[in-house]
């Protein structure tokens, strides 16, 4: 172990240096949506339900146009190591703008046909009164949220990830303000309820984009990239080229959970809201993993560029590594704490206990999922992304979801049933991811 140690401390600090502001950034989107539903579950367990099967549906369409954008980080941090004109990181700034604009255009159409057509997912009458004008008001919020993270991946590609992390944690505050007020009726202001957590979370990213471009184009930091800098198309069909897959990579997994979330809400209300609180406490730790992700990325692109391909094995092992051992940590924390941070969300009987059995088997499945969000990272730094995309598909489609029904409805396991699916999903996909990146680093000349 002391070998080990030795042999990536560097690593490990690099890495952790660049992880963690990406982390608190990253922790501090998830928590926007941790403080909805704790907030928001104070008012009902309906409007709870609500608000979990409406975020299922928005993350589900809206991943692929954030996976997409994922993938300007690793080229920005690839073309900061060679002087090619064209793919300069400005140039690729103001093609990721113009490509999030397209990607939001397209995500909002497809959100408000969903949300017209809601009853598609056979949720329960009053859930689903509920659910369509709080996912009309995300539909629009998904412009801001598609320039801020275009923006954050910029910075993050450029090293300066603390600039993401700060303007995440002004979100965050701005976001549980405006929850307090518009939730609950302050301030002479009617109670909006579940709607007023739906325009919070407008208003924050609003907010969020703005001081995004705002810190870029005002950065010393960043000025002599932008002097020449100007859209050109084949970067953004680049972008779209390499980031697409990408974003179908996310919406396989992401889909897998809301389509777990939609089988849960056909087992009651009370098992849709069990479910919804387990996922949002998995969502922060995944969250983290998610960061290491990113700085693996990061580093795999740096390396890549510099040609360094012991460097790329390096960087990609010390992400999973740190992945691997932080996720070992609150798997226990899950299982130890399980009755007080369900406690946090709601205190109904029926929902507290089936959200509590939720959580000891997620904490089974921290470890696989920590695993397979960093190998899809540090694979998408070598620009390895259609044979990554073929395994989420299969290991969420093929495997999952179906095994997750079987067990639910066939076996009578209940939403347990769902979540043992999900869990031999993530682990199939953690072991494929894992060994195509050290396969593709092996014969990495014909991979490339």
């Amino acid at each position: 172990m002391n070998i080990i140690f030795r042999y990536y401390r560097l690593d490990l600090k690099e890495t952790l240096h660049l992880a963690l502001p990406i982390i608190v950034a990253q922790l501090g989107l998830v928590l926007m949506g941790v403080a909805d539903t704790i907030m928001v579950g104070r008012v009902g367990a309906t409007e709870l339900a609500a608000a979990g099967v409406s975020n299922s549906v928005f993350f589900l369409i809206a991943v692929v146009g954030s996976g997409a954008l994922s993938m300007v980080s690793p080229l920005v941090a690839g073309s900061r190591s060679h002087k090619n004109k064209i793919e300069s990181p400005g140039n690729y700034l103001k093609a990721s703008l113009v490509a999030g604009i397209w990607l939001a255009l397209a995500t909002f159409l497809v959100m408000m046909v969903l949300a017209w057509q809601f009853q598609i997912f056979r949720q329960a009458p009053e859930v689903e009164a509920l659910s369509r004008p709080y996912l009309w008001i995300l539909a629009v919020s998904v412009f801001p949220m598609y320039h801020f993270w275009g923006a954050k991946q910029f910075t993050d590609g450029m090293g300066e990830v603390r600039i993401s992390m700060l303007i995440t944690l002004a979100g965050v505050v701005t976001n549980v303000f405006l929850n307090w007020i518009l939730i609950f009726g302050l301030w002479g202001l009617p109670a909006l309820g579940l709607n007023g957590a739906g325009i919070a979370t407008l208003l924050s990213r609003v907010l969020m984009a703005f001081l995004s471009y705002r810190a870029i184009f005002q950065s010393s930091r960043f000025k002599d990239y932008l002097i020449d800098a100007r859209v050109r198309m084949r970067l953004v069909f680049k972008i779209f080229k390499l980031g697409l897959p990408s974003g179908m990579q996310y919406f396989f997994e992401v889909a897998a959970f809301s389509g777990a979330a939609i089988m849960a809400g056909w087992l009651g209300v009370a098992s849709l809201a069990a479910h919804q609180i387990a996922i949002n406490l998995a969502s922060v730790t995944y969250m983290v993993a998610a960061g290491f992700s990113s700085a693996g990325a990061i580093r795999v692109g740096n390396a890549l560029g510099r040609k360094n391909i012991t460097g790329v094995k390096k960087a990609g092992t010390t992400a999973l590594l740190l992945s691997l051992g932080f996720m070992t940590l609150t798997a226990l924390f899950f299982i130890l704490f399980r009755s007080f941070w369900v406690g946090l969300y709601i205190e109904e009987r029926e929902v507290a206990g089936l959200a509590t059995g939720l959580l000891i088997i997620a904490a089974f499945f921290q470890l696989s999922d920590g695993v397979q969000v960093v190998g899809l990272g540090i694979l998408r730094g070598v620009y390895d992304i259609y044979i990554p995309t073929g395994v989420t598909l299969f290991s969420y489609w093929v495997l999952g979801i179906p095994l997750g029904y079987y067990l639910s409805e066939v076996q009578g396991l209940g939403v347990d049933g769902i979540w043992y699916g999900l869990l031999a999903g993530l682990t199939c996909s953690a072991i494929l991811l894992v060994w195509r990146f050290y396969f593709v680093c092996k014969f990495f000349p014909a991979a490339r």
